[in-house]
């Protein structure tokens, strides 16, 4: 039965009904499992698979990270999976947490307060997440 005080909850209802039906794996599906399917890899190989290798002279790969994570800001809540995959990828490729916070605040001009805070909300996770990492070794 779906809610239809929350027109929302309805509709995410109906998508996951939906889903089932066309493949019954989904019904298990979870974003959080998919990031582990694509770990972060080492800025060598980010930059010659993505840049440098093809032009000497293009974006290093902690740019072309920082500008991937400013255009998901913009798209907001439905790419909570690529912002944190991203931030791990850009903190990998050297960025700071200034650097990626920086990028993150500047696209509220652009694609608003709302979408801003949630992928400042997702970067907060990946960040902390990888402060725990660090202080375990």
């Amino acid at each position: 039965m779906s809610d239809h005080s929350n027109p929302f909850a309805a509709l995410m209802a109906q998508a996951q009904e939906m889903a089932k039906a066309m493949n019954p794996a989904l019904e298990s599906f979870s974003p959080k499992g998919m990031e582990k399917l694509w770990p972060t890899m080492p800025k060598d190989i980010m930059e010659m698979t993505f840049g440098k290798g093809i032009s000497k002279d293009g974006l290093d790969a902690k740019t072309r990270l920082l500008l991937t994570l400013a255009g998901l800001t913009m798209l907001g809540a439905q790419s909570d999976t690529q912002i944190r995959m991203t931030v791990r990828h850009a903190l990998e490729a050297g960025a700071t947490k200034e650097e990626i916070a920086e990028t993150i605040a500047q696209m509220a001009m652009f694609a608003g307060i709302p979408s801003m805070n949630r992928a400042m909300d997702f970067a907060r996770e990946v960040m902390d997440e990888n402060e725990g990492k660090d202080n375990e070794t």
